[in-house]
């Protein structure tokens, strides 16, 4: 089923095809309804959401993570917070209702070991959208495999270099579930990665490889962040660049990676940072950040005291959204990347000049 959405407010249409996960947006629309070109900035409400479900990990005392060479971003294995209530869940799917398109559903830990995690698919269902998540596999049943292939989009992997991430990505693709894998990219990984690429060395029949950039938050360390002067980005990008019999992705953090490494790639097709423009983060404990590694919790606002939606037109989440509004003016690929990552700026990957021009700029009419 497709949906289309006209955001009046912002003068642009959107379009979200359930079924195949396909989304796409129009420019800003001029007064003859005619688009622009002119990509609009942010959206009336968030088009995904993710969803932290699980408050804790029933795996953090086994250092899954940490034996995978992962800093897991939200602390696991040391926080121990309540899951996400199914009260809380349908509550805030019930407000996305007709606005929003996909929950990505999360948190400190596997989202399917969740105690109630038949109901929250049933939930995001009911109320029109399309469930996703990822998972270590470590928990992956058959029973599991067949929930998913009826009620969510698409489901990753994480790539734990481990028998139960293969077995998972298998029992997945088994069930008929769009499998992905998630492979984080530090400086710990980054030779596997371009080897592995290199070779076509992934499980065969998977959907696609995502990329996620290795971020200083939680348990992640500074150490691992990749530099953009690291001589092995280019190498890596190189292998982005060329076909495989499986999709390659990149998460927004990357964007400014690929704007400046890639050649084959088409630079429309890449989003940036969607963090409090088209996306945001709900917490176990219903707090809302537009971006999950906000771990530091800066522009955090509270749901215990306000919709969905008036957090998203918060004060809070407009500061968070001036970063992106103010970086890099200077840039001619400023439109297509906006400075990258608002809250960590080491793990940009890109030298260029302008990211250091912090002086302030009319945003009023940026939309």
């Amino acid at each position: 089923m497709r949906y289309t959405a006209n955001d009046r407010k912002y003068r642009f249409m959107s379009a979200f095809d359930t079924e195949t996960g396909a989304y796409v947006r129009t420019g800003i629309l001029d007064d003859t309804g005619r688009d622009t070109g002119v990509d609009p900035f942010r959206a009336s409400f968030p088009h995904l959401i993710d969803v932290g479900v699980m408050g804790h990990c029933i795996h953090g005392k086994t250092g899954l993570c940490a034996k995978a060479g992962i800093g897991c971003y939200q602390s696991g294995m040391l926080i121990e917070q309540p899951n996400i209530s199914v009260e809380n869940f349908r509550w805030i799917a019930e407000q996305c209702k007709g606005r929003c398109n996909q929950l990505a559903l999360g948190g400190r830990g596997d989202p399917d070991q969740h105690e109630h995690f038949e109901e929250l698919l049933k939930i995001s269902r009911d109320n029109d959208l399309v469930p996703n998540f990822t998972t270590s596999g470590y928990g992956m049943t058959p029973e599991i495999s067949s929930l998913c292939s009826r009620y969510c989009g698409a489901v990753a992997v994480s790539w734990y270099r481990s028998e139960y991430t293969i077995n998972a990505v298998k029992m997945l693709m088994n069930a008929g579930v769009k499998t992905n894998i998630h492979y984080v990219l530090g400086r710990n990984s980054i030779d596997e990665a371009i080897r592995r690429l290199r070779e076509n060395d992934f499980t065969e029949g998977i959907n696609a490889v995502i990329f996620l950039l290795h971020k200083p938050a939680g348990q992640g360390t500074e150490a691992n962040v990749i530099s953009s002067r690291d001589e092995r980005v280019a190498e890596f990008f190189a292998q982005v660049d060329l076909p495989h019999p499986f999709k390659v992705g990149i998460d927004s953090c990357t964007v400014p990676g690929a704007l400046n490494y890639c050649r084959r790639v088409i630079p429309q097709s890449l989003d940036t940072c969607e963090g409090g423009r088209f996306s945001c983060y709900i917490g176990a404990d219903m707090p809302m950040v537009p971006c999950s590694f906000d771990q530091e919790k800066k522009y955090q606002v509270s749901l215990t005291d306000m919709t969905i939606e008036e957090a998203w037109n918060s004060e809070v989440f407009e500061r968070f959204r001036n970063k992106l509004k103010r970086a890099c003016r200077g840039c001619k690929k400023r439109a297509l990347c906006m400075g990258g990552c608002p809250l960590m700026p080491e793990i940009v990957l890109c030298e260029s000049a302008e990211r250091i021009d912090k002086s302030p700029v009319r945003t009023e009419n940026l939309r």
